[in-house]
């Protein structure tokens, strides 16, 4: 059983490029698929299990990540279900040069445990066993979207 802790993962990408839509900034659909990939991760580490992707709950772009900066993708599960994982994902621009760092993006996956066969296997409970995963855990809940 994995707490909260174990699962955070924060992962970075530089936007090249063979990344950005027509305003120089990273497209909105790489975002995305790093969000996803770094997600997945997150709820494979505690699941134990390959885990795929169910629900994009929520999926908030608020501004853009320019060219030649920074994306890092900060994610880690929050709660579980019977097969389910529940992952908050947020994703940041920042400047290599500086270190300068603001949100972009905040979104809310739901992902489901599967085994070899492809069909949905349990999970275990996600343990909050410290004031960061707490803190962690009470702000996603906060902001958690209606699902």
């Amino acid at each position: 059983m994995a707490s909260i802790d174990d699962t955070y993962i924060e992962n970075r990408q530089r936007v090249q490029p063979t990344h950005t839509n027509n305003y120089e900034s990273a497209h909105g659909g790489n975002i995305v698929k790093w969000m996803d990939e770094v997600g997945a991760m997150s709820a494979m580490r505690h699941a134990g299990e390959t885990c795929v992707t169910a629900k994009i709950s929520s999926l908030n772009f608020v501004r853009p990540v320019p060219q030649g900066d920074t994306c890092i993708i900060e994610s880690y599960a929050y709660r579980s279900g019977k097969t389910s994982v529940r992952v908050r994902l947020r994703a940041f621009r920042e400047s290599p040069r500086t270190g300068e760092r603001e949100q972009t993006t905040d979104s809310y996956f739901v992902f489901v445990a599967v085994d070899e066969s492809g069909s949905p296997t349990e999970v275990p409970d996600l343990r909050v066993d410290s004031d960061r995963c707490r803190r962690l855990k009470e702000e996603a809940l906060e902001l958690e979207p209606e699902v």
